[in-house]
């Protein structure tokens, strides 16, 4: 294990990215469990809080249970669950989803309009991306609808090959109407400060621990809390200078946290 250790503090609760950082291709990272068992042993709360908008937070928990992981719906908060929580907070009732079919079920209480909607939704959507979809998705748009990105993700490791995650779609749109977007998934500091809240621990007491450079570690940082990068997932040897100047602490793996937290010997 090697770390930056710009900083030592207590940590009172955890932050945990999922895909890159506890699982890969739904498969437990060595030693996941272990860290797991001795957060909830040491009486550190955590959750686990992702950017992944193509599976609803119940089969998420199912996929973490069925790999041996102790994990609880409470224990989970997934991009479309906080999107359609912000949208309901602005009274927003006709919307225009760009979303996975799989998780369209968290907008239920909303009216699908693609014509005049009050906000356009954007998701990862993988190879349903078309041209067509983001046409219709800029006339919306400028027909007054508001740009809503559940996450701005550059790229994803999937099967060994990095692809292109929701960002660059989102970018199109902001690019072709001259609109910044509404983010509300990580790296939103309002979001990670929202789940600090909830834990009911001061923000730079928090650790978000993670594999994406911009989503989990920056996203952390700008929000107050402590940031630890793992050397898993996205993670790319190239960026290591910049990973260690960024981050907190720089971790090998999921593994190495308990250690650091000082929980285990």
């Amino acid at each position: 294990m090697t770390s930056s250790d710009r900083i030592h503090r207590r940590i009172d609760g955890c932050l945990l990215d999922i895909d890159g950082t506890i699982l890969q291709d739904d498969v437990p990272i060595d030693g996941a469990i272990d860290t797991l068992s001795s957060l909830q042993q040491a009486g550190i709360p955590f959750r686990f809080l992702t950017n992944t908008t193509r599976r609803p937070r119940d089969e998420i928990i199912s996929r973490l249970s069925a790999v041996g992981f102790d994990a609880q719906a409470a224990d989970c908060l997934t991009a479309p669950a906080v999107t359609a929580a912000w949208l309901r907070e602005r009274g927003a009732r006709k919307l225009m989803l760009l979303v996975d079919p799989a998780t369209q079920g968290e907008f239920s209480e909303f009216d699908l309009d693609s014509r005049s909607p009050d906000f356009v939704v954007v998701a990862d959507l993988g190879d349903k991306w078309t041209f067509d979809l983001l046409d219709r998705a800029f006339r919306a748009l400028m027909a007054g609808g508001e740009l809503v990105a559940m996450q701005m993700n550059r790229y994803w490791k999937h099967e060994g090959q990095l692809r292109l995650d929701a960002g660059p779609f989102v970018a199109a749109l902001e690019y072709a109407t001259d609109r910044k977007a509404h983010l509300v998934g990580k790296p939103s500091p309002a979001l990670f400060r929202t789940v600090a809240r909830e834990l009911g621990i001061v923000a730079d007491r928090v650790a978000m621990v993670g594999d994406d450079l911009d989503a989990d570690i920056r996203g952390a940082r700008s929000a107050g809390l402590v940031a630890v990068a793992v050397r898993t997932g996205k993670y790319r040897p190239e960026a290591e200078e910049v990973t260690l100047q960024t981050a907190d602490a720089v971790l090998d793996s999921i593994a190495e946290l308990p250690r650091w937290l000082g929980i285990v010997p």
